[in-house]
């Protein structure tokens, strides 16, 4: 079973927790969980998140979402399973980009930040077709469409 700390300072339109709290259970069924896993998810400001970006993956410039996973691979994880960070400003900034809801937006950083912790990635066209897939099925499985 996964478990979700949701950690923030900000307010969306929307009851993030309980977002989460449904994608936890969502992607409890998609993993074979053996007990309980925790991750992190942490709202920051883009300063912020520019600061961690430019720190660990020298970036200089904000991001939208960065996961630190404690293990790599879905065969072995730890109780924590690492920690995700999630721009507020970006999620916001992006929805309107895209032109759909800032609710679509958070949960899809959420759950992209997720699958980065299970292994996933999109270096490659054939990985992000892959990891891509994934996320449309969760976001599908809790009716997040692009409305």
């Amino acid at each position: 079973m996964l478990k979700i700390n949701y950690i923030s300072d900000y307010e969306f339109p929307f009851n993030a927790k309980k977002v989460i709290k449904k994608l936890s259970k969502v992607v409890s069924k998609q993993f074979p969980y053996k007990g309980k896993h925790f991750i992190s998810i942490i709202i920051v400001d883009n300063k912020k998140i520019w600061e961690i970006n430019k720190e660990y993956r020298h970036i200089d410039a904000p991001t939208d979402v960065i996961s630190f996973a404690l293990a790599d691979g879905l065969d072995y994880f730890p109780t924590e399973m690492g920690d995700i960070f999630i721009s507020y400003e970006k999620v916001n900034e992006q929805a309107t980009n895209y032109g759909h809801s800032v609710l679509r937006e958070f949960t899809f950083l959420a759950c992209h930040g997720i699958l980065h912790l299970h292994g996933y990635d999109h270096q490659t066209p054939e990985e992000e077709k892959i990891m891509f897939a994934k996320q449309d099925e969760i976001l599908n499985i809790m009716k997040i469409g692009r409305e």
